[in-house]
């Protein structure tokens, strides 16, 4: 089947296709920066931490751990966790890049956020070819346009001692709405039946799971059902 729109080849053209992701990472890079120096991080521990770590849910975390003064293994272990589901996506787009050496399978695997995840999903969705530049420029934008936003929102946060009266701490979970309204819209309309099995499994999973395990764990079990069934589903069709 021929790709439809733009292709996904270039370098240039995965930087475009990043921008209506950068737009989000403006706002919710302002709002990690504004909150990380609510809590007490300097401007330089704030760019550390979107350089190494570059975690959206993780830093907002690890914000919140800070300023309840939680010891410094929790933090490692709580942010270890609630990133753990990039292992999933990590192998997930693995098959479509097998063409790439050891170096560039690292940097696509280091640089994958959900969002850039769910661009690369929606592209696949379309049956449009992917390439490591491709991707490249796709990741290296939103990496880099991270950075800037929590620096400049480090810099805002100064100015402004109680972010959550603005709701900023609520920034990250509206960015993974959009986002998951985003990624379920396409499939939603060309498999109902099947989109619908997949999301029902993946709520009610999390709902029995979250009374008995944590919610990072919860969580990654429940993609795990999500993505078993969608396996089982698309067999069946």
């Amino acid at each position: 089947m021929e790709s439809q729109g733009k292709s996904a080849v270039t370098f240039r053209e995965g930087v475009e296709a990043c921008l209506p992701t950068v737009l989000g990472y403006l706002g919710i890079g302002l709002a990690a920066g504004v909150v990380g120096k609510g809590v007490g991080l300097s401007i330089f521990s704030i760019l550390m931490m979107s350089v190494f770590i570059y975690a959206g849910s993780a830093q907002f975390i690890i914000c919140g751990m800070i300023a309840i003064q939680a010891p410094v293994a929790s933090i490692v272990f709580t942010a270890f966790l609630v990133n753990l589901r990039h292992f999933l996506m990590s192998m997930s787009v693995a098959p479509h890049f097998r063409s790439a050496n050891l170096l560039e399978s690292i940097g696509i695997g280091t640089l994958l956020t959900d969002e850039s995840y769910g661009v690369l999903t929606t592209v696949l969705a379309k049956k449009q070819p992917v390439t490591v530049p491709w991707m490249n420029g796709l990741n290296i934008m939103a990496y880099l346009t991270w950075i800037a936003a929590t620096v400049l929102g480090g810099l805002i946060g100064e100015y402004i001692p109680s972010p959550e009266r603005f709701g900023l701490d609520f920034a990250l979970i509206a960015m993974f709405i959009g986002l998951f309204v985003l990624q379920v819209d396409l499939p939603i309309r060309k498999r109902t039946r099947q989109t619908i099995i997949v999301l029902i499994s993946v709520c009610v999973s999390l709902y029995l799971l979250m009374s008995v395990l944590s919610p990072e764990l919860s969580v990654l079990i429940a993609t795990l059902i999500g993505c078993l069934v969608g396996v089982v589903t698309n067999h069946d069709n």
